[in-house]
């Protein structure tokens, strides 16, 4: 049974399809898990919202070029109907997502954590992660704009799931350095 439409925000991206390849209907994928080989395999469902409604799609062939899952898509079958695929996000609930070792933790779970130092002061809050599991990179939303601050032990001192909660140790000037949108 399809997710309901709500539902939506509370799936977790796998990844976004970056364009159309060939003149089969197949296209290539961005992907966005540690885990491609596993989410992206014949006859997989994943979710995508095109218009108001979320749709489910099968995966009709996988196949691997240079690290990208290049997917068919049940349904879609010339390069013409491929295209309008390019910039679809690709989503499962979070329910399928596979259970993560301690201290480990899926972007999505990181978005909307209020970050501060250890000293206690207001940073902001997270809206993103960038980057992968050896050079990820927090999007802090601040007061002076949005700055980026590295995923690593050194500076992201504790992680509280529950209080949704990161306290970073950052080295002087880190914040003031890399702000985009500044004032």
């Amino acid at each position: 049974m399809p997710p309901l439409l709500d539902d939506w925000d509370r799936m977790a991206v796998v990844g976004r399809i970056a364009r159309a390849h060939g003149i089969k209907g197949q296209v290539i994928v961005n992907p966005e898990t540690d885990f491609p080989e596993q989410r992206f395999r014949p006859d997989a469902q994943l979710f995508t919202k095109r218009g108001a409604a979320v749709e489910t799609v099968r995966l009709t062939s996988v196949r691997f070029q240079q690290g990208r899952p290049v997917i068919g898509i049940q349904g879609v079958n010339d390069m013409n109907a491929a295209i309008t695929w390019a910039g679809a996000e690709l989503r499962v609930p979070v329910s399928q997502l596979v259970p993560l070792a301690d201290g480990v933790f899926y972007h999505h779970d990181l978005v909307g954590c209020r970050v501060e130092t250890a000293a206690g002061d207001e940073v902001g809050e997270v809206s993103g992660v960038e980057g992968t599991a050896g050079s990820s990179r927090l999007v802090v939303q601040t007061k002076r704009g949005e700055t980026l601050v590295p995923l690593v032990h050194e500076i992201c001192r504790s992680i509280d799931m529950a209080a949704k909660k990161i306290v970073i140790d950052p080295p002087e000037g880190l914040l003031e350095l890399n702000v985009k949108d500044g004032r």
